[in-house]
């Protein structure tokens, strides 16, 4: 996968950086520490600006961004009630605990999207809780943007600064990704296990 990624780029630019940006929105697996690193280091090359690579990446990946915060409002959360009901228990989640999320996202949202936005793994699925919730979609623009800049900043700067070695990049951030879901699914298996649902 890293070959055709460094292909794209090197052949496409700016238009290869963002789609492979959105690709990698829409679809995690594509992983954007290879994409944004290699933008980096073929801008360091003298091949496209740096500025021009976070600013393509960025693009891209808010089309992502963007795609599944509508797909999710456009569900909506309510259309799971009488799934929550009969699964409550495994998905950990009950009616109540629904209108609780959409109060706390009132509140925190702006964070949430900000900060989620710079979690390896789970970076891209912060636009689905958010559809679900109905955030502001002018709020959501502005906070996903910003956090999506300081990744693609972080990544592409990571890849100018280590030339050819940019792939370690990838062997250092692929660890915490790891943590992250192995937190998750700790964090629901102990949800199952103490679950009592609320009214």
């Amino acid at each position: 996968m890293g070959e055709w990624v460094q292909q794209l780029i090197a052949e496409s630019g700016y238009l290869g950086v963002a789609f492979l940006m959105f690709l990698e929105t829409v679809f995690p697996p594509i992983p954007s520490e290879i994409i944004m690193s290699f933008a980096g280091l073929e801008a360091a090359k003298g091949a496209f600006s740096l500025v021009g690579a976070i600013l393509a990446g960025t693009t891209g990946a808010m089309f992502g961004n963007i795609f599944w915060y509508l797909l999710a409002k456009q569900i909506g959360i309510h259309r799971f009630d009488p799934i929550v009901r009969r699964f409550g228990r495994w998905l950990t989640v009950s009616l109540g605990d629904i209108e609780k999320a959409h109060k706390w996202f009132d509140q925190h949202g702006a964070a949430f999207v900000l900060f989620g936005r710079m979690l390896p793994t789970l970076r891209s699925l912060v636009s689905v809780p958010a559809g679900f919730m109905e955030m502001n979609f002018r709020q959501f623009v502005i906070y996903s943007t910003i956090g999506t800049a300081g990744w693609t900043t972080l990544l592409a700067v990571a890849g100018y600064k280590l030339g050819q070695d940019y792939a370690e990049i990838e062997a250092y951030i692929g660890p915490v990704g790891t943590a992250v879901i192995v937190v998750c699914v700790a964090g629901y298996l102990w949800r199952v296990i103490t679950w009592k649902p609320h009214a």
